[in-house]
C-alpha cells in the first residue's frame, strides 16, 4: 500500500507547511495518543479476563502492564508517520522509492514492537514461567509470528494518516479557492475604480470649468465640495466587498448630486426602495456605473433632460436593483455592440461574486428609455458587522 502524495506537489510549499503543522497540533497528538491508549486498555484487559476465565494461573497485573505497553512502539510510529509524512524529502521521493521506505519501515516497527515486547516480558515475567527465554528467541519468535499484524497495522496506519491529508488538502483547497476569488473580485473592483474614477474626475473638473467661466462661482463650489466628498467616501470604502443598500444608495445619490449641479433641473431622480431592502447586502460601487450609464446615454442626450428612477424588490430570495432612465431607446442591434466598461465590470464583478447565482440585463422600456437590472441572491448585512 503506498501512501501517494503526489497530489501535493501542486501546492505551494507554506501549504504544505501548514497542513503538517495543523495536525501536528496538540489536538492532534493527543487524538494519537487516546485512540492507541483505548486500543492498548481493551486488548491487555481482554488478555487478562479471557485467560483468567480460562483457568490460566499468570501474574494478572505484570501480564496486563506487558500487553498495555506492548503498544507503545505503535503509537510512537503513528506520531511520526503523521509528522514526516509530507515534509519536502518525503514529497520528493519517486513512488518507487516510497514504496521501499514503507517497507524497511514496516520491518523496523515490527522489529522494534517485538524487541520491546520481549524485553517486558524479560523483565516482569508475566506468564510467570519457571525460566523466561533468551531474549534473542523471544525477539525474533515474536516478529516471525507478528509479520503480519505488523503490515496490516503498518497499513492502516497510512490509510489513517491519507484520509487526514485528504480532509486537510481539501479544507485548505476550498480556503484557498475563497481566497483567490476574493482577491480576484478585490481586483476587478479596483479596475473598476481606476476605469471610472478618471473618467468621472474629468468630467467633473471640466463641468467645474464651465460654472466658473459662467460666472456660477457658487455652483462650482458646491460641486467641487460634492466631488471631494464623492472621492474620500471611495477611498473609505475601497477595501469592502459589499455594504448595505442604503450606503450604496447615498453614494449613488453623492455622485447624482455632483451631476445636478452640471445639470440643474434637467436631471430628476427618483427613487422607489422599500426600508425593508435598506439592510440588504449588495457589491460595493454596483449603483454608480449604472447610475452613470444613464446620466450619459440618458439624460445627458436629451435638451430637456429627463429622469431617472432606482428600484429595489425581494422575490424568491433574489434581490432586483434597477435603474431606469427616459432618454433615447437602445438601437435594434445594440446587443451585438459591446457594453461600456462600467457596466463590463459590473457584470464580471457579480460573476466572480455569485457565479451563475445573478444576472445582469438591458432592455428597452415599453414606455420608452432604457432599464439595466441586476439580480443577486439575497441576503442581510449584520447590524454589528461591516462586510
Amino acid at each position: 500500500m503506498d501512501y501517494d502524495l503526489d497530489m501535493h506537489r501542486g501546492l505551494p510549499m507554506t501549504a504544505r507547511d501548514a497542513i503538517n503543522n495543523h495536525r501536528w497540533a496538540a489536538p492532534q497528538r493527543v487524538w494519537v495518543a487516546a485512540v492507541w491508549f483505548g486500543f492498548a486498555l481493551l486488548d491487555a484487559t481482554q488478555m487478562v479476563v479471557a485467560m483468567y476465565s480460562m483457568g490460566m494461573q499468570h501474574a494478572w497485573l505484570k501480564l496486563f502492564v506487558t500487553t498495555f505497553l506492548s503498544w507503545l512502539p505503535w503509537a510512537l510510529t503513528t506520531m511520526l508517520v503523521l509528522r514526516f509524512a509530507w515534509r519536502d524529502p518525503w514529497v520528493k521521493l519517486t513512488p518507487l522509492q516510497r514504496w521501499v521506505t514503507h517497507i524497511l519501515a514496516c520491518l523496523t516497527t515490527g522489529l522494534i514492537a517485538s524487541a520491546w515486547t520481549a524485553c517486558l516480558e524479560v523483565l516482569l515475567n508475566p506468564y510467570a514461567y519457571s525460566s523466561v527465554a533468551p531474549f534473542r528467541a523471544l525477539w525474533f519468535g515474536k516478529f516471525y509470528v507478528g509479520i503480519s499484524t505488523s503490515v496490516v497495522f503498518y497499513a492502516v496506519i497510512l490509510a489513517v494518516t491519507y484520509v487526514l491529508d485528504a480532509r486537510e488538502r481539501l479544507a485548505l483547497e476550498q480556503t484557498e479557492t475563497a481566497r483567490l476569488n476574493e482577491q480576484l473580485s478585490r481586483a476587478q473592483l479596483d479596475a473598476l475604480r481606476r476605469q471610472v474614477e478618471p473618467h468621472f474626475l474629468f468630467n467633473t473638473l471640466n463641468a467645474i470649468a464651465g460654472l466658473v467661466r459662467e460666472g456660477r462661482n457658487d455652483a462650482a463650489v458646491s460641486m467641487i465640495a460634492g466631488l471631494s466628498d464623492f472621492l474620500r467616501r471611495t477611498l473609505e470604502d475601497s477595501t469592502r466587498q459589499q455594504v448595505a443598500l442604503q450606503e450604496e444608495l447615498e453614494f449613488a445619490q453623492k455622485y447624482l448630486d455632483i451631476q445636478k449641479v452640471r445639470f440643474a433641473e434637467r436631471l430628476q431622480l427618483h427613487v422607489e426602495v422599500p426600508r425593508e431592502l435598506y439592510g440588504a447586502l449588495v457589491p460595493s460601487l454596483i449603483l454608480q456605473p449604472m447610475v452613470e450609464n444613464a446620466v450619459k446615454h440618458g439624460i445627458a442626450k436629451r435638451a430637456q433632460g429627463g429622469a431617472i428612477r432606482i428600484s429595489a424588490s425581494r422575490n424568491d430570495g433574489m434581490l432586483t436593483l434597477s435603474v431606469c432612465n427616459d432618454g433615447p431607446s437602445l438601437p435594434a442591434d445594440w446587443e451585438a455592440a459591446r457594453a461600456g466598461i462600467g457596466i463590463s465590470n459590473v457584470r464580471t464583478r457579480l460573476q466572480s461574486l455569485y457565479g451563475k447565482a445573478c444576472e445582469l440585463r438591458m432592455e428597452n422600456q415599453s414606455a420608452g428609455g432604457v432599464e439595466v437590472s441586476v439580480s443577486l441572491p439575497f441576503a442581510m448585512a449584520s447590524p454589528s458587522k461591516e462586510t
